[in-house]
C-alpha cells in the first residue's frame, strides 16, 4: 500500500491525522505532507480511515 497525497488539495483540515495519528505526517501549519511507499500491514486501516476522512479527497491509496 501506498500513500499520495495532493498538496494543491490539501486544506490543512487534519481529519486524515485525526483518523490515522501513526501514518499520516502533517507541517508546521497542519497540512499533510505524507508520502510513504509501504505502509506496514498494522498502519493499512488507520491510512484507508484517514483517506476516507479527508473532506478535500487529496489522499489517495494504491493497493499494491
Amino acid at each position: 500500500m501506498r500513500i499520495f497525497v495532493d498538496a494543491k488539495r490539501c486544506q490543512g483540515d487534519a481529519r486524515c491525522f485525526a483518523e490515522g495519528p501513526d501514518v499520516y505526517v502533517l507541517d508546521d501549519l497542519g497540512y499533510n505532507g505524507t508520502d510513504i511507499a509501504d505502509v506496514p500491514a498494522p498502519l493499512m486501516e488507520q491510512a484507508r480511515r484517514g483517506q476516507l476522512a479527508c473532506p478535500e479527497s487529496a489522499v489517495t491509496i494504491v493497493e499494491e
